[in-house]
């Protein structure tokens, strides 16, 4: 059911994000492009190509790696180190959100190439951004209480098989209503997690792609690789958490891993087209830039940090909490060092 829904979710994005970008390509009255010494279109063509396959690899390990931790006793969801690792993982969230995605928007709204009305005249980045996280909120609060209503059953004694996905159970039980609710919030936060992280993947790939600047290429490959892995993480950790079945974990993953390079092989085949500094594809990207960035900032905010520090076993121990704040601050602060090249 819910990779069902997840796929009818991803396809209709596809296809507004596809129509979105068809416009931009479509507009003719483009800002004027300037060169460089850094331009040259075969080079660009074999960088980008390496991308592709540098970014997937780089995705495929970021995101999978939480999900093959449950053979490491130390980095099981319920110890300490995984508490550590998924506070470094939500602080490079954060940043993605304030650093990188909130700051590229903004440069596209109040571009030059813009009409100075009514883009110069109002905070369109800030706005958005502000109301993407009031619908986030609205989104994980009705999604919380839709599946509390529809998964209000008692589990079956033989449902803990190895490879069965754990039921959501809220009974008369106390203990089993802590259960059910926590692995329900678990479950949405990792399915509006992924949607902030691949609406702003996908843009991010179709920028690169669409450039023929070498020297902005260098540096974005090896920086969306590190981005990549260390986002992956932290998806990857919230996969784990929402106790999936393979079969659902392997979709999440896949979805993470491709959109960034997808969007990469986008911007090549359009490259010829797409005009970065076009009105509408300003508008487009900055808008949809603007949007992933109160998603994922509310949900590094409220569900990742927020959840976890207020918790019983953050709330427990004072030790922990320092060893996670200051992974926290590794974390946001390796990725707004990122925002030097990225």
């Amino acid at each position: 059911m819910a990779s069902t829904s997840l796929f009818k979710f991803f396809s209709i994005f596809f296809f507004l994000f596809c129509l979105l970008t068809t416009q931009a390509v479509s507009q003719s009255n483009e800002c004027e492009t300037t060169t460089n010494e850094c331009t040259n279109k075969e080079k660009a063509l074999r960088l980008k190509i390496i991308a592709i396959f540098s970014v997937l690899i780089a995705s495929v390990i970021g995101v999978c790696l939480p999900l093959f931790t449950r053979s490491i006793p130390s980095l099981h969801p319920d110890r300490n180190m995984f508490i550590i690792l998924k506070a470094f993982a939500a602080g490079i969230i954060l940043a993605t959100g304030f650093m990188h995605v909130l700051p590229d928007s903004f440069d596209m709204l109040w571009s030059n190439c813009l009409k100075e009305n009514p883009w110069h005249k109002f905070p369109f980045s800030g706005f958005v951004a502000m109301m993407s996280a009031i619908l986030t909120l609205m989104v994980d609060s009705m999604a919380t209480s839709l599946y509390t209503k529809k998964h209000s059953e008692v589990m079956p004694e033989n449902s803990q098989g190895g490879d069965q996905e754990l039921p959501i159970v809220i009974t008369s039980d106390s203990k089993e209503i802590s259960f059910g609710s926590q692995l329900l919030r678990y479950r949405v936060i990792a399915m509006v997690l992924e949607l902030g992280i691949v609406v702003h993947s996908v843009v991010i790939g179709l920028s690169l792609g669409a450039t023929n600047d070498t020297c902005t290429i260098k540096g974005l490959v090896a920086a969306l690789c590190f981005h990549q892995m260390f986002e992956g993480m932290g998806l990857g950790g919230c996969i784990l958490q929402a106790e999936y079945k393979w079969m659902k974990r392997a979709i999440m993953a896949f979805f993470f891993s491709v959109t960034t390079p997808f969007g990469i092989a986008l911007g090549i085949g359009l490259s010829k087209t797409y005009k970065e500094n076009s009105p509408s594809a300003l508008i487009t990207v900055g808008l949809l830039n603007a949007s992933s960035a109160g998603l994922l900032i509310y949900m590094a905010l409220v569900d990742l940090l927020s959840a976890d520090f207020m918790g019983p076993k953050l709330q427990g121990s004072i030790k922990l909490q320092v060893k996670s704040y200051i992974a926290v601050l590794l974390g946001a602060g390796g990725m707004s060092l990122m925002a030097k090249w990225a």
